[in-house]
């Protein structure tokens, strides 16, 4: 009989060393050091460096990195960072077409100058048009600290939409500040202060409305893949407020909230659920313009239904948007082949003036999914079982949560 005794001695760990970058660019030390994921002095994990490297990849700034720590490098148990960066050109511009029965066929355009200046600031701009809407934006971000989550926009845009009929229109131009910030916990928030001018026509009433509004948003997504999820959910969370004198012609509390859900069983089975809703409160609301009201309806909204026709209407029959909205949809899609998917769905929703026993619109149908490499499209047949419209054709694209 014998006593064994095992001694297992690793060594002393290894710890990062402060990183250096080399290569043509430029950035100020300090906004690339505020890249980066960890401090000197943590102690050596590969996966630390794999963050470094995603993280300077996804900066915008760089076509190409190169992070070498190698622990054989090592000077007295510290290993020596060194990262080799190729920056991008400074300029792109980007044009894409795109289709849906919302607003049928658009074209959209973009031209970003991705970095400005020592400090990382961007400017660029971007449009879209369509038959129903047109606009164009513009926007300078300053980098903040981390500077890959957090920063300072400045934004302006100006936008002409049909709303609802043919013979409702909206004229918006809006200008502001934006702090974009990711917290610890994963929220991304938004935190604005927005002016908005809108010279507006529903139906017989038209106007001129001018709101100073501070707002704060919240956005949280959980997805197992950004293209094509199989499990997931998102949550988003937008109020604003305007004061009548303060900047605004009119008192307004705004607010939306989205919760959408995806989950998948034996790897054909795929359930989807979403619930839209949007309330606003005010002593005028004859005043306040359309991008503020809400409206039902769409591709995106109650399918069986035209985009933005469920809606509150005046004397005259025209759509004006209503005080509140909301919107669900319970949709089961089954897997054919590796890239194709069959959907049956159901969808409810409606926009209305007061809280007491609103009447929702239902809309059912089926629908086939194709994974394309931009996300799945989707073309959808809906019967709306409320009113008499037949069958629609709902044809969209992008990734389900």
């Amino acid at each position: 009989m014998a006593d064994i005794e095992l001694i297992y001695d690793s060594g002393p760990r290894y710890s990062l060393g402060k990183v250096s970058f080399e290569g043509d660019t430029p950035f100020d030390e300090d906004l690339l050091q505020r890249m980066v994921p960890f401090k000197a002095g943590t102690p050596y994990d590969s996966e630390l460096i794999a963050e470094l490297n995603q993280a300077l990849q996804s900066s915008g700034y760089f076509e190409g990195v190169r992070v070498d720590a190698a622990p054989t490098a090592s000077k007295n148990d510290v290993i020596p960072v060194d990262v080799k960066l190729e920056t991008r050109k400074p300029r792109t511009m980007g044009l894409g077409l795109g289709y849906s029965t919302d607003v049928g066929p658009r074209v959209k355009a973009n031209w970003t100058r991705h970095w400005v200046n020592p400090q990382g600031h961007s400017y660029g701009w971007e449009t879209e048009v369509s038959a129903p809407r047109q606009n164009v934006g513009v926007f300078y971000d300053i980098p903040l600290d981390p500077p890959l989550t957090d920063k300072l926009r400045f934004a302006g845009g100006y936008q002409n939409e049909e709303i609802a009929d043919k013979d409702s229109l909206s004229k918006m131009l809006t200008l502001g500040p934006e702090w974009h910030s990711k917290l610890p916990s994963g929220w991304q928030r938004v935190v604005s202060l927005k002016w908005q001018r809108e010279e507006y026509r529903l139906g017989d009433d038209s106007g001129l409305s001018t709101l100073l509004m501070p707002g704060v948003s919240y956005s949280y997504l959980k997805s197992d893949n950004r293209i094509d999820p199989h499990n997931g959910y998102r949550l988003a969370f937008e109020t604003k407020v305007a004061k009548e004198g303060l900047g605004s012609d009119n008192n307004l509390v705004y607010g939306t909230a989205l919760v959408k859900g995806l989950t998948t069983v034996f790897d054909k089975h795929r359930f989807l659920g979403r619930v839209q809703v949007g309330g606003s409160a005010t002593n005028g609301f004859n005043s306040i313009p359309p991008s503020l009201r809400f409206f039902a309806g769409g591709d995106q909204s109650v399918r069986g239904y035209d985009y933005q026709s469920l809606s509150p209407e005046n004397n005259e029959g025209d759509r004006i948007g209503g005080r509140y909205m909301v919107a669900g949809s319970v949709e089961y899609q089954y897997s054919i082949a590796e890239k194709w998917r069959v959907a049956t769905f159901v969808d409810q929703g409606n926009s209305f003036n007061t809280l007491e026993l609103p009447n929702l619109k239902t809309g059912v149908g089926i629908g086939v999914r194709w994974v394309s490499p931009v996300g799945p499209i989707r073309l959808d047949l809906a019967h709306a079982l409320d009113d008499d419209g037949g069958i629609r054709l709902h044809f969209s694209m992008g990734p389900e949560l």
